[in-house]
């Protein structure tokens, strides 16, 4: 087991180091100078002006030198300095990144709940009108873009109904969850879809499988067959694609923070990207990719305690 986590967690830097940078080069690979935005903009800008930022904020020295000086400030939580907001990117992330975290948690309590419990019941129900609704609506739900549902619900629940505030994240624990609510159904949405129908296939196969024939041969009650051979059978795939699907909300937020006036880090990315403010972006995309590789990761290592039948393939 010691081994196995050495081996995941060496993997999971290796990702990282390739992924940092990555995301520094094709940052920097944007069109647009920086060094201009950084001088105050073309007007009245001169040559002297314009070396003497490149020089300041090391612009004009080489991509890689640029990037080990990047990388190593990021491995001291030195993530540098906005050059938008002349304030520590770091300070700014911290500020926008609960709302995103928020936001993310409810949305996966959303799809999780929803999704587990209308895949069951497809399970459960198989072959009858109730699957065929769940099915249909799944497959409705999944093909809904994420915008459109999030304009569609603020027209519906807080505008003609006004049920539910449109814009910012409320305070307080009601307050939040009252503002988030729409927002996090817009982003799960998608999500549920997904997870019912992985639910009701990895069901379909538990269902199927020789151990279960045997219980109900032997008179074992539907529900216990349901609850100790088929759910906690499929328990596995189940858990893999909920964490999966969590991960990459962390960097679909971008759309939902922007539809509800959010102040997450998805609405910090797309306006610094706007504005040119590179270490933000860079900041932000490597947050994205790090919660992204955590969690897939803590999945990979989870996955074989949840299914005692997953065993890692150890090289020849």
């Amino acid at each position: 087991m010691l081994a196995r986590i050495s081996r995941r967690l060496a993997g999971l830097l290796a990702t990282l180091f390739a992924a940092s940078f990555v995301i520094f080069a094709a940052v920097y690979a944007a069109p647009g100078d920086p060094a201009v935005f950084l001088a105050g903009g073309r007007d009245k800008l001169t040559p002297e002006r314009l070396a003497s930022v490149r020089a300041q904020y090391h612009l004009d020295e080489p991509l890689v030198v640029q990037y080990g000086r990047w990388l190593w400030d990021c491995v001291h939580l030195d993530l540098g300095r906005s050059f938008q907001y002349s304030d520590q990117v770091g300070d700014l992330v911290s500020a926008r990144l609960p709302t995103t975290l928020q936001l993310v948690a409810y949305a996966t309590v959303l799809f999780v709940v929803l999704g587990v419990g209308a895949g069951i019941l497809a399970a459960v129900r198989r072959s009858t009108w109730v699957d065929s609704a769940i099915v249909g609506g799944t497959t409705l739900a999944a093909s809904v873009p994420s915008f459109v549902a999030a304009i569609a619900l603020v027209s519906l629940f807080g505008v003609q109904l006004g049920w539910f505030p449109v814009t910012g994240s409320g305070t307080g624990i009601a307050g939040t969850l009252h503002h988030l609510t729409l927002p996090a159904l817009s982003l799960a949405l998608g999500a549920l879809a997904i997870i019912s129908r992985v639910t009701r296939q990895a069901m379909a196969d538990a269902a199927a499988s020789d151990h279960v024939e045997a219980a109900r041969a032997s008179g074992v009650p539907e529900r216990d067959i349901i609850r100790r051979h088929v759910l906690r059978n499929a328990l596995g795939p189940i858990v893999t694609m909920c964490g999966l699907v969590m991960a990459g909300m962390l960097a679909g937020t971008v759309v939902v923070e922007t539809a509800f006036g959010l102040s997450g880090i998805g609405s910090l990315l797309v306006g610094s990207i706007n504005a040119h403010d590179f270490p933000v972006a860079q900041a932000v995309l490597l947050l994205m990719v790090t919660g992204y590789v955590v969690v897939t990761t803590v999945v990979d290592l989870v996955h074989p305690l949840l299914d005692p039948r997953v065993k890692e393939v150890r090289p020849a």
